[in-house]
């Protein structure tokens, strides 16, 4: 018999343990009772009577249902390959090895993804993220780079199954973008972004030098949590912020609006959200009052921060020695997280939203605390 059998054999009986703790992790048996619940909630006479009230819960059972499935189809897939090896070694048919190994791999890659949505336990980690971006000083130059970095950003929800919606665009003076906001939709779509908050340095020859001179570019990236827990109580006076109206201005090639429905709401703090892309002003309004709002709450979460300015403080700092990522694309080629010591040497790949090294890395170092020494 091919010794290979016996090694992946192995290889499964030591990853049985850490399955096991999975289940743990995900309070699986709490999960199958709180779905007993949901199902019983949706059989109950007037469930659709209030829709919003009704969508959400169909929404947290799918949610449930599909964490409890794919634990369940773990389980399966570890018992399957199990039973090959015991086949093989009855039959001495190495025919089977190659159905092994990659049964093996694909299992252990779920694993190590069911294992990084456990490290997801911050109070609004569940939630939908709201992006935005800014560019720094340095014109054109700079704008550019913002503009890469939000195609790699929605590029990065693309592939991974989450919605995203443009919120607000303003375009660049001659490329590029000045700022934007998107609202990136999904489970967790908050807990997997919130270690992009910062700024990111880029270092490249510009294509908009005649003289092919190196230069660096900054620009920011503030990722919050959509926050629309009625519990939160936290009020917003109209006194507490000046509202703008403006012209919509299209990204893209999008049909620009011909009217100001565009709104700007400054917050007394000096916190500023804007929103442009729904039909009306009224629904642009109450878009960034979501959005002022969920940004006051996050900021209050953060209680060893004295106030809001002490986090516009750092916000604004959009400079050397602020960013929590380098980007080279020159002299050599290098993308390294500043915090983690996560570094890739494949650029373009990382440009074209492969970000998962960078994310799986921070949330390893939140939970151990290991952060690189800078």
């Amino acid at each position: 018999m091919n010794i290979e059998f016996d090694v992946y054999k192995q290889k499964l009986n030591d990853s049985r343990p850490a399955l096991e703790g999975l289940a743990a992790s995900l309070n699986l048996e709490g999960l199958k009772n709180e779905l007993e619940r949901l199902h019983a909630m949706q059989e109950a006479p007037g469930f659709w009577d209030d829709p919003d009230k009704s969508q959400k819960i169909v929404v947290k059972t799918k949610q449930a249902e599909t964490k409890v499935e794919r634990y369940e189809k773990m389980l399966s897939s570890w018992d399957d390959l199990m039973t090959i090896c015991e086949m093989a070694a009855e039959e001495d048919d190495d025919s089977m090895l190659e159905e092994l190994k990659e049964g093996f791999d694909q299992l252990a890659a779920e694993m190590e993804a069911c294992r990084l949505q456990t490290l997801l336990t911050g109070k609004y980690d569940k939630n939908n993220a709201i992006m935005s971006f800014q560019a720094g000083a340095g014109g054109t130059e700079a704008q550019d780079w913002c503009q890469m970095l939000y195609r790699m950003y929605t590029r990065w929800a693309e592939r991974h199954g989450f919605e995203y919606k443009l919120l607000d665009y303003q375009e660049g003076d001659e490329a590029g973008l000045k700022s934007a906001s998107i609202m990136v939709e999904g489970e967790n779509a908050y807990g997997f972004l919130k270690g992009e908050n910062g700024v990111h340095r880029l270092v490249r020859v510009s294509p908009f030098d005649a003289n092919a001179r190196r230069q660096t570019s900054f620009s920011a990236i503030e990722v919050i949590p959509e926050i629309e827990d009625e519990s939160e109580d936290f009020e917003i006076r109209p006194e507490d912020y000046e509202m703008q109206v403006y012209r919509s201005s299209g990204a893209g090639g999008q049909k620009v609006n011909k009217t100001s429905s565009a709104v700007r709401l400054i917050h007394k703090s000096g916190i500023v959200v804007s929103c442009q892309t729904e039909r009306s002003q009224f629904q642009n309004k109450e878009t960034c009052l979501r959005m002022l709002r969920s940004k006051l709450v996050e900021i209050r979460e953060r209680e060893h921060l004295a106030n809001i300015a002490d986090i516009k403080g750092v916000q604004q700092k959009i400079e050397w020695g602020s960013q929590i990522r380098n980007y080279v694309f020159m002299p050599y080629t290098l993308v390294k997280d500043t915090r983690t010591g996560c570094e890739t040497s494949n650029v373009n790949g990382v440009m074209d939203g492969n970000l998962d090294a960078f994310i799986e890395s921070y949330l390893n170092c939140l939970a151990t605390g290991n952060w690189v020494q800078k």
